[in-house]
């Protein structure tokens, strides 16, 4: 068979799974998984539903890059399929143990799960962005009071406005004026993660065609992405904070400093974060030529929300320069709700129904710790009266008419279970970790992003807290305990988009945590929680 022939060929993972007998079926589901349903539904799963289970926590990528695993989906693949498979490769399937990336690359495209991490042909690390943007009045203020801090002093500064209120939009603006003003000059953005990255650029490439006067470079520097820095002295660069570690640490320890000397801008997005020793010395070494001005983005100004010598370190990094809010009234958040610009969350306790408690081994520890550990997290999220409340949750979020709920939840086996759970249910659902593949994470926020109708769950875990835009989402159900005001701030802000910025008038917050702990549970008391460090 030829592949280039046009015909159809491969199989999805759904059609693979569909082939399998009711024994075959479970072995591709983790025993906890199992265990949960079993609580739920007894053994009386029908095969169809135990197929889209499967379907749903299998990450069919990662297990063809796995020997053990690969072995029992190729044992497993219907006759016909093993010979056009054997016919793409060139080669048995019994020789599997020995693929070559390219052979393993084929296996993949025939199931369609391919990973754009492979080392496949490696995207362009430079291209152009060529030369299209208006803010609100309090964003235009904003911009408008940077621009002395920057322009004229060169000082640090940091942009704080609270989460779906356009904190970017507003940066967008402050680096198509640098690049103006300094004709061949590079500002460097520097993020945490592929999401704000993503972001990032697109945001980007979106203002300069509005805002910009020439054609510029347009670069990344994350994953397998290494652009020719030496050859980068006019636009804009967004680098992975680990990237720019790894590559400070081995091949190009100076990097940083090289690229400073044509750098007069560096804006950092969730300048909370800026401070850790390791990004702080890639922003100094970016920021070590005396023309260069720092932008820090966040919506949460403080590590912590009660240690104030903490919280401390990071307004003295920025000078204690915070430009913030300024709207008409004494309550900016009222503000931006009452306007349109936020939706007005309404909160409610996971664990606040009859019956339904934590542990007490498990409060204790929510209690006393400055943040829950993984550990006691993991072990505690999949019992059966926690998985209960969330899926009771989730339904009730549902019933009420919520098309997109985003779930954070307290482990991966939580996030696959509880998915599992909703796919016997017959609620379309997805998952989305730290493991998950680039197309299968891209598929999945796609169809949570669409405007369909259809409801869909959206599980996740250890990500998607920033440079996540869902303005459809209109609740959030944080199902991990937390203490960090700043993590939580990040995940309810998922979902407050308001009506003027394509959100909803309302959203629902369902959260084990307590809201009578200070700034969980208001908006503006989180919002206005550091400010007396900043003084």
């Amino acid at each position: 068979m030829n592949p280039a022939s046009g015909a159809v060929f491969g199989m999805t993972v759904g059609q693979y799974m569909s082939s399998l007998s009711d024994k075959e079926v479970r072995r591709f589901i983790n025993p906890q998984i199992l265990s949960v349903l079993g609580d739920f539904f007894g053994n009386r799963i029908p095969l169809d539903k135990l197929q889209q289970v499967a379907e749903s926590v299998c990450n069919m990528s990662e297990m063809l890059g796995e020997r053990d695993s690969r072995e029992l989906v190729l044992d497993l693949l219907p006759g016909a399929k093993r010979t056009e498979l054997e016919d793409r490769l060139g080669s048995s399937l019994h020789e599997a143990d020995r693929w070559t990336n390219s052979q393993l690359a084929e296996a993949r495209r025939f199931f369609g799960v391919q990973d754009d991490r492979l080392p496949t042909t490696p995207p362009l690390a430079v291209a152009a962005a060529v030369p299209g943007y208006g803010l609100f009045e309090y964003q235009r203020t904003a911009a408008q009071r940077l621009e002395p801090l920057l322009w004229q002093n060169l000082q640090r500064v940091v942009l704080h406005l609270p989460t779906g209120a356009g904190k970017t939009r507003t940066a967008m603006h402050v680096v198509a004026d640098s690049l103006r003003r300094q004709d061949p000059s590079v500002v460097v953005w520097l993020a945490s993660g592929r999401e704000l990255l993503e972001q990032a650029v697109a945001s980007f490439q979106e203002a300069w065609q509005h805002l910009g006067n020439r054609e510029v470079q347009l670069g990344t520097m994350w994953g397998t992405r290494s652009p020719d820095l030496d050859g980068f002295s006019d636009g804009f660069l967004a680098v992975g904070l680990a990237k720019g570690w790894v590559a400070h640490t081995s091949s190009k320890p100076d990097w940083a400093l090289k690229l400073s000397s044509r750098t007069r801008l560096v804006v950092f997005d969730e300048a909370h974060q800026c401070i850790a020793p390791t990004f702080r010395q890639i922003t100094e070494d970016l920021t070590f030529n005396f023309q260069c001005a720092l932008l820090g983005l966040t919506a949460t100004p403080g590590r912590t929300w009660d240690d104030i010598d903490e919280d401390g370190k990071l307004a003295d990094f920025f000078g204690r320069n915070k430009v913030g809010l300024e709207v008409p009234g004494g309550n900016p958040i009222e503000y931006l709700i009452e306007s349109g610009y936020l939706a007005r969350p309404h909160f409610e306790t996971l664990f606040a129904e009859p019956g339904t408690s934590l542990e007490e081994s498990d409060a204790t520890a929510v209690t006393l710790s400055l943040d829950v550990p993984d550990q006691i997290l993991e072990e505690m999220s999949l019992r059966g009266q926690y998985v209960s409340a969330v899926i009771d949750a989730t339904q009730r979020l549902l019933e009420d008419g919520h098309v997109r709920v985003l779930v954070f939840a307290a482990s991966v086996a939580q996030a696959r279970g509880l998915a599992a759970i909703l796919a016997v249910m017959g609620t379309r659902s997805a998952v989305v970790t730290g493991d998950t593949g680039a197309q299968e994470r891209k598929r999945a926020i796609s169809n949570f992003k669409g405007t369909g109708r259809e409801p869909m769950v959206l599980f996740n875990f250890g990500v998607l807290t920033t440079g996540f835009d869902a303005p459809q989402a209109s609740a959030v159900i944080i199902a991990r305990p937390t203490k960090s005001l700043v993590l939580y701030s990040q995940m309810i802000g998922r979902a407050i988009r308001g009506p003027k910025a394509g959100g909803t008038r309302n959203c629902k917050v369902v959260t084990v945590v307590d809201p009578d702990i200070p700034g969980f549970g208001d908006v503006a008391e989180a919002f206005h929680n550091w400010e007396d460090v900043w003084s």
